[in-house]
């Protein structure tokens, strides 16, 4: 039998490995935002090159969320984190070589190889968060994505400061690339081995409905359930919220309100900060109020926001309204997340929470660059209306976040992890 205090010690550190990694992946993100113009400059290529060079995010971004969850389930968490740290240091590595060789083509690979470790670890740290919470019995999702966005901040408030001195940026995110492996190294080692895997599962647990999903038949099965499709739509629509944010927000503020670009930079500032806010004090209200409620005071909060910097005219009132379009926006996807491994067998938990990450992960990556080409017809503005829609559809149907009936609050992680 294991030590009850053994136990607690090693989740701690399982969780607070989740937390660290996460923020720093955020960093590294935020740093290449952030220093996007000084690698067009140095490249010396148009905007419009500069775009197919970014073109390989999407790429390895796509590559990696699609393969993690089937990863997941075949070799486990610890694994698919390892090998998307890897290619996450690397792809930084190799932008900043092609970056200070003025390649092209290095800084498109680059991108690619960071893009698909940023999916391969995105699905694996929500099936690995989804998991601690199951065993802690409260909320985790939130706060892991709050050190996310945490990160962010701390990347473009480094970026921008690194900018403002002229720092070569090869050498910028070469040195995050040396934090990102450091961070990844105490990760892999804190994080216990089996979370997700299928051959963990008993067949006990079989018996008792939980199953085992095989292959692309086995992903496809878990949306069979009515209550997974709804909770997909959800994450569709706050992910997209969140996403048009992160892609539009500073043009949205300079072509479509008039401010200046530092005003629009500072603008996506106080919606990364009132995301950030959101996903560290959300804890409390989902305990409370629980996660239907909670999501659909969100949406509805976000619809708002999104609606003033939409139909407003005065750019200050749609620059404080962004601090609601932040707020609301902040725990949707990580709660619908949680709430589809909720009440799931063991053998099901893992495959549902691949299922629903990997559906907002392709609105994130997909649907807030669609907007770019209906923008060309009706004007960002107006674009954005496509986000207000989404955000009152989701708060029609959070009913489906209510916890089932007996299910209890906590249980066995998705694939009971060695953790001693």
């Amino acid at each position: 039998m294991k030590n009850p205090q053994v136990v607690e010690a090693v989740t701690r550190r399982w969780r607070a490995a989740l937390f660290l990694f996460m923020l720093a992946t955020g960093v590294s993100m935020a740093s290449w935002v952030a220093r996007t113009p000084a690698v067009r400059d140095a490249l010396e290529v148009s905007t419009g090159a500069m775009g197919l060079v970014l073109f390989g995010l999407s790429i390895g971004s796509m590559a990696g969320v699609l393969a993690s969850g089937g990863l997941v389930r075949r070799h486990g968490g610890r694994l698919v984190i390892t090998v998307g740290a890897v290619l996450l240091v690397a792809g930084l590595l190799v932008i900043a070589g092609g970056a200070a060789l003025e390649v092209s083509g290095g800084v498109f690979g680059g991108l690619a190889l960071f893009g698909a470790g940023m999916g391969l670890a995105e699905v694996a740290f929500n099936i690995e968060g989804a998991a601690v919470e199951r065993t802690v019995g409260r909320p985790v999702l939130p706060v892991l994505h709050g050190c996310f966005s945490l990160g962010t901040v701390v990347g473009a408030l480094l970026g921008m400061g690194l900018t403002a001195v002229r720092f070569p940026v090869g050498w910028h995110l070469a040195a995050v690339a040396l934090a990102v492996a450091a961070a990844g190294v105490w990760t892999v080692r804190a994080v216990p081995a089996g979370t997700g895997r299928e051959s963990a599962v008993t067949g006990d647990a079989e018996s008792r409905g939980g199953g085992r999903a095989r292959g692309v038949r086995g992903q496809l099965a878990v949306w069979r359930d009515r209550r997974l499709v709804l909770i997909g739509l959800i994450v569709l629509a706050m992910a997209f919220a969140e996403g048009s944010a992160n892609d539009w927000l500073p043009l949205l503020m300079v072509d479509g309100h008039g401010t200046g670009a530092t005003a629009g930079s500072l603008t996506f500032m106080l919606f990364a900060v009132a995301m950030t806010t959101g996903r560290f004090t959300g804890g409390p209200l989902l305990v409370r109020y629980g996660p239907a409620a909670v999501v659909r005071a969100s949406a509805v909060v976000a619809a708002v926001g999104v609606a003033l910097v939409i139909f407003s005219d005065s750019a200050l009132l749609a620059g404080a309204a962004v601090v609601l379009w932040g707020l609301g926006a902040s725990l949707g996807f990580p709660v619908t997340i949680s709430a589809a491994g909720e009440g799931a067998g063991p053998g099901d938990a893992s495959a549902r929470v691949a299922a629903v990450s990997t559906a907002g992960y392709a609105a994130f990556l997909v649907g807030p660059p669609s907007l770019g080409f209906l923008a060309d017809h009706v004007g960002l503005r107006n674009a954005m209306v496509v986000v207000l829609v989404l955000l009152g559809g989701a708060a029609l149907i959070t009913g489906a976040l209510r916890r089932r009936p007996g299910a209890p609050v906590s249980e066995v992680p998705a694939s009971q992890p060695d953790l001693v």
